[in-house]
């Protein structure tokens, strides 16, 4: 039940410390105003009533440390208690951490899971091990993995982890690939799918993602791993840039598209697929190389779920 008694709060000034150099307004915002909606974040952003070193500034502002942000007052409802993940969640998600140190994490994210709440979902990957590691204050997403794709997903315990890995993303320092079951014979020497993607959000507030020449440049890497006649192909999908739904649009484009994927998927290709038992889409983010913060390389590889492997079996029986 929410409690709508009003909460005003004063003025804030906040001095922003060198860990949090580099990082935009919008997103230091989020972070720092833990329980304020985003509507409203980015409403007194855009009427410029967050000014830093007392100048207005974009939500796309990247801050400096020693920056003076000062935030207007605020009228919110009385902060509620997030609802709590439910237990069995919590253990499924505990279950599927893969490694962890001082400074990072990766689980094999179950298919079907959201990496964040938002969009009528109370709690995601992040929200539940906020819940399972309180005392780790600093933990954010390193990357985003769709919904229904499953696989490996890094998480940060600590901001120099999380702008280190910021980094190696952005000059290919990390080398991310991942399975696909696609439609039909997808010949060996198609090896790369290079076509601009350009975002769209619809009415209903869906993003969809579309070959678009004013989109932006965009580049997959695939390899054929296993052949299931003429009907289905298995193969690695290595993106080299990082799209929304890259690897997924890129696989249709190629007239390959993937089993299960409801937005740009085959509705007969995944019908079968479905009959075999294989309901979920066909992408899993299996295998990930990335520089660890103190030196050496972390690799790591994630084995697909019972329901894939199961599918796979009875498609090649």
């Amino acid at each position: 039940m929410m409690n709508n008694t009003a909460q005003p709060t004063g003025v804030q000034l906040l001095v922003v410390a060198p860990e949090y150099a580099g990082q935009r307004i919008d997103n230091f915002l989020r972070t720092q105003l833990k329980g304020v909606p985003k509507t409203l974040i980015y409403r007194i952003l855009r009427k410029g009533e967050v000014r830093v070193n007392k100048g207005r500034i974009k939500p796309e502002y990247k801050l400096q440390a020693g920056d003076v942000v000062r935030i207007p007052p605020l009228r919110l409802s009385e902060p509620d208690e997030p609802a709590p993940v439910a237990i069995g969640m919590l253990e499924r998600l505990n279950a599927a951490i893969l490694y962890e140190d001082k400074t990072l994490i990766v689980l094999n994210k179950p298919a079907g899971i959201a990496v964040h709440g938002g969009s009528g979902l109370s709690f995601g990957v992040i929200e539940a091990l906020r819940q399972l590691r309180p005392e780790n204050t600093e933990l954010e997403l390193v990357h985003r993995l769709d919904r229904d794709t499953s696989g490996l997903l890094m998480v940060a315990k600590r901001r120099s982890m999380l702008r280190h890995l910021h980094q190696a993303l952005r000059t290919d320092g990390v080398d991310k690939r991942y399975l696909a079951l696609v439609r039909g014979h997808w010949e060996s020497g198609k090896k790369q799918v290079s076509a601009p993607l350009l975002k769209n959000t619809l009415r209903s507030g869906e993003r969809m993602v579309d070959v678009n020449p004013e989109g932006k440049e965009a580049l997959t890497l695939f390899r054929v791993l296993r052949r299931f006649g003429d009907f289905a192909t298995l193969v690695e999908a290595s993106p080299v840039t990082g799209r929304t739904h890259q690897i997924r649009v890129h696989a249709r484009h190629a007239g390959h598209a993937i089993a299960g994927d409801n937005k740009y998927g085959d509705d007969d290709f995944s019908q079968a697929i479905r009959e075999l038992g294989g309901k979920r889409l066909f992408l899993h983010a299996y295998s990930l190389k990335v520089p660890l913060l103190e030196g050496g390389t972390l690799t790591l590889e994630a084995p697909t779920d019972e329901m894939w492997t199961h599918t796979l079996e009875k498609l090649g029986a």
